[in-house]
Formats: structure tokens, C-alpha cells, sequence
């Protein structure tokens, strides 16, 4: 039996990492490296499924954002003065990645994805040494039930940084909000980790849908809708529920099961490199 032009069981196993990838957006971050890997292992070429992905996991930035709102208030001046560094880089990622033959992607997406891996890998110690300086230079309250409202200051590093980490997700969406969450946690001066996980949320929305606006007007015929909409409805879902059920699933375990799927991942497209 087949759905939308795949097997079932290809369909299933898609529907059930576009729901983990929108779970693990809401709680550590690098859905992608989820469903980048399962796209490419049940047949999608490596630049079709990083389109398709790209698209499809909107939906999930949707309800992670709206899940974030009231942080989000609170930060609004910081946020709309890193958009614009935002779009911009999502915009030269996306264009990279329509305009350089698939075979630069090709042998470009084993490294990013080993690149993105040691970041989740090392999200935890980055986030505690974060929180220890800034605790420690009276910019963020020991108890996390104070949180104070951030101030509109951003540094020309700090914006210059989102900028690089735009080109990036426009171009790999993978791990793109833990490397965000690195540059807001120490180049943001004020709020909390909190604030800074709501930015980094909409900042990975406005890459995704700046580099989904692009492939859609440029590169439409490479773009798989089966893949599209079987995350778009399974992430959306999974974002909702994320909170919840990232309240009872220890970070650790969800983090495990990212670097298990993109280094199976990452060893099937070195297998295609290798073969091909």
C-alpha cells in the first residue's frame, strides 16, 4: 500500500520523525538532524530532502513559536533588531543552495552534520557555563522563577553572529537553534536563557520560511511534497506537545536519540559518496 507515492512503512517512519523533529524543537533543538537523515535513507537525494525538510518543519516553528509568546513580548525589541540579520542570511544559505550543483551539497551535508552533532553533543556544557557567567556577573537571577524583562542592546557582534548563523540555516537547517542558542546565551547581555530560547525559536522560523519563499519561487521542481506534507503534519503536532512531553523525558534521552540518527545518517550518505 502506498501513501502519497511512498510505501507505508516509508510513510510511517517519515510521519514518525517529522513528530519527534517537532518534539525535539520545543525541548533541545536539531529536529533536523532527525528527519534530514530518514528523508535521505528511505530514497529522497540529499538537496530534495534538505527543501522538503526545510518547508515541511515550518509548520512546527509555528506552534514552537506560538508556544513562546509571552517571552517573546518581553524580548520583542531584541528580536526585531536580529531579524533583519536573520533574513539576510537565510537568504544567501537558501541561494547557496539552489545555485552550487547537488554534488557540492553532497559532499558538503557529511560534514555539517558532524559539525552539527558536536554542537548537540555539547549543548549542555556551553548552556551551564553560560548560565555560571552570567549568574555570576548579575545578569541572570539564581532562582528561574525571576526573570527579568531584557533591554533592546545588541552588539554588532552579537547581530554579525546571527547573520553567519543564518547563512547556515539557510543553507543546513541542522542544529541551526543550538548554534543559535550558543550566540544569544553569551552575546545577549540581558533576560534569561529563557528569552533567549524564545528568540532563537523565531529567528529559526524567519530563516525557514525566507529559505522556504525561495526554493518555492526557484527551485519548485525539486521540492517533494509527500515528504512536505507527512513533517508538516506530524511536526506541527509534535511541537504543540513538546513542552509536555519534555517535562517527563529526561533532555539527555532525547539528545542520545539525535546523535544516533545523524550518525546513521551521516555513515548512509558517506555509503552514497563512497558508491556513487
Amino acid at each position: 500500500m502506498e501513501i502519497l507515492g511512498l510505501e507505508w512503512w516509508q510513510a510511517l517512519i517519515v510521519l514518525l520523525a517529522g513528530f519527534w523533529a517537532g518534539t525535539i524543537n520545543s525541548v533541545v533543538g536539531s529536529g533536523t538532524l532527525v528527519t534530514f537523515p530518514v528523508l535521505v535513507s528511505v530514497g529522497f537525494p540529499p538537496v530534495t530532502a534538505q527543501m522538503s525538510n526545510a518547508i515541511g518543519l515550518v509548520a512546527a516553528g509555528f506552534s514552537g513559536t506560538w508556544g513562546y509568546r509571552r517571552e517573546l513580548k518581553e524580548a520583542g525589541t531584541i528580536a526585531k533588531k536580529l531579524t533583519g540579520g536573520s533574513l539576510l542570511g537565510g537568504i544567501i544559505g537558501a541561494t547557496l543552495l539552489m545555485a552550487l550543483p547537488p554534488a557540492v551539497f553532497g559532499y558538503a551535508a557529511p560534514a555539517l552534520i558532524v559539525f552539527a552533532i558536536l554542537f548537540v553533543v555539547f549543548q549542555p556544557r556551553l548552556n551551564a557555563w553560560v548560565r555560571r557567567r552570567r549568574i555570576a556577573d548579575g545578569d541572570e537571577p539564581v532562582r528561574d522563577d525571576v526573570l527579568p524583562v531584557p533591554s533592546g542592546r545588541v552588539s554588532p557582534a552579537l547581530f554579525i553572529l546571527v547573520f553567519l548563523a543564518g547563512i547556515y540555516g539557510g543553507y543546513f537547517v541542522a542544529a541551526q537553534g543550538v548554534l543559535l542558542m550558543g550566540i544569544l546565551g553569551v552575546f545577549m547581555t540581558t533576560g534569561t536563557l529563557v528569552h533567549a530560547n524564545a528568540i532563537k525559536t523565531w529567528l529559526s522560523l524567519a530563516v525557514n520560511l525566507i529559505a522556504a519563499a525561495g526554493y518555492l519561487m526557484f527551485a519548485f521542481d525539486r521540492i517533494d511534497w509527500s515528504a512536505v506534507l507527512l513533517i508538516a503534519a506530524s511536526s506541527v503536532i509534535g511541537g504543540s506537545v513538546g513542552a509536555q512531553i519534555g517535562r517527563r523525558i529526561q533532555p539527555n534521552v532525547l539528545r542520545g536519540v539525535i546523535v544516533v540518527v545523524g550518525l546513521v545518517g551521516l555513515v548512509n550518505m558517506v555509503l552514497r559518496l563512497v558508491n556513487g
